[in-house]
């Protein structure tokens, strides 16, 4: 008599393929797929995971072994799961569980003599408990490495968003767009003394044209740019100072009279000669 685990590792590519054939593909990311190299190895995880599962009867345990939670790490790890929506990775795992039950009651069907009810609920549980921990193990990496290629994203997002534009040799621009927060203002700092030091800017023009607020902590941040740069040899002017953005910087009781201003990043460039060079 074949004993369950000897049953489920039978059963394992069929699983896999009927997985497969039963999967909803218009979820999003990887279930959609239709690139034939992705669904291979869409089906691969999937078939190594039954591996890993069957072996779970043999061990007589609920337990990861080493080889499924190395198993889990990676499917956490995999870009095409990390483009996937959380929910609907989990969904799947339960559909697979619901495979499993069914399974369960194929085995004992074909039995000669027939489990206890007792023996029947064991496997069942067995089941339920290794998914429950399979599921959890899994959100918690996940979620770990989503927050990773986030912060990540993020961090490009901002070098990009603070880029020195070398305009002459000695001259350069820092176009800032869009709302800056204490982050933001920090990569800025960061970014500008770096690169104004590589390029070897002498005047650096800051243009707030596309800046929509500036509040204390943004002038507070640029004014640290500004005396930063100041003593690596970069001289920095401001450009773009918007009415609206003058009126709040007076209301705060900002100053701007130790820094050049312009009304443009054209006047800015008249007044040191771009131009003309």
């Amino acid at each position: 008599m074949k004993t369950v685990y000897e049953f489920f590792k039978e059963q394992t590519w069929e699983l896999t393929e009927a997985w497969y054939a039963a999967l909803d593909k218009t979820q999003d990311g990887i279930y959609s797929t239709t690139d034939p190299n992705q669904i291979k190895r869409l089906k691969e995880q999937n078939y190594q995971f039954h591996l890993h599962f069957a072996e779970l009867f043999n061990e007589e345990t609920t337990k990861l072994n080493g080889e499924f939670d190395k198993w889990v790490d990676n499917i956490a790890k995999d870009q095409a799961h990390l483009n996937t929506p959380l929910d609907q990775i989990i969904g799947e795992f339960f559909n697979v569980q619901g495979q499993y039950i069914e399974l369960i009651q194929d085995y004992i069907e074909g039995l000669d003599e027939k489990p206890s009810h007792k023996e029947a609920i064991k496997w069942t549980k067995l089941i339920t408990n290794a998914f429950n921990k399979i599921v959890q193990e899994f959100s918690k990496r996940n979620i770990v490495e989503s927050e990773k290629l986030l912060r990540s994203q993020q961090e490009m997002i901002l070098e990009l968003s603070s880029p020195v534009i070398s305009i002459r040799k000695d001259v350069a621009i820092l176009p800032l767009v869009g709302d800056i927060d204490t982050h933001r203002a920090q990569v800025i700092f960061d970014k500008t003394l770096a690169q104004c030091n590589e390029l070897q800017v002498q005047n650096l023009v800051i243009d707030l044209s596309g800046v929509a607020i500036v509040d204390t902590m943004v002038a507070s941040k640029i004014f640290q740019v500004i005396e930063g740069l100041q003593l690596i040899g970069t001289k920095a002017s401001l450009s773009g100072i918007r009415p609206e953005i003058a009126q709040t910087a007076i209301q705060l009781g900002i100053n701007f009279k130790s820094v050049e201003t312009y009304s443009s990043l054209a006047q800015a460039f008249s007044a040191k000669n771009v131009f003309d060079a």
